[in-house]
């Protein structure tokens, strides 16, 4: 069983950046995408960016041109780059990955990102 942890939330002002890691217990070659999703006090979780095996990208449209999804397959570890956070970066965000069979098969914590207006 793979276990993720994420790391590198904090509290910062509009228009600040932060990186987040997505840290996993075992090897990240085998999964299929690893995600990036987020959840807003009284909201749905939302899917923020993904990446592929091979390294392709994706994002929801409010993020793009912002953030930054990358991974490490030597360091076992996934991060999310955010630059000009607004305050409906709000939210705790959250990593996962899936091994390709139309599922989420691990799921982390999450880390709390707080943004100032």
């Amino acid at each position: 069983q793979v276990q993720l942890v994420e790391s590198g939330g904090d509290f910062v002002q509009a228009g600040g950046s932060l990186k987040l890691s997505c840290r996993a217990s075992g090897s990240i070659f085998g999964f299929s995408a690893m995600h990036w999703y987020r959840q807003a006090p009284g909201l749905q979780r939302e899917l923020v960016a993904s990446i592929s095996r091979d390294d392709s990208t994706s994002y929801q449209d409010s993020v793009k041109g912002r953030f930054t999804i990358s991974k490490d397959n030597a360091k076992n570890t996934m991060y999310l780059e955010m630059n000009s956070l607004k305050p409906d970066d709000t939210a705790v965000y959250i990593c996962c990955a899936d091994l390709g069979w139309g599922q989420i098969d691990y799921w982390g914590r999450g880390t709390q990102v707080i943004v100032s207006s």
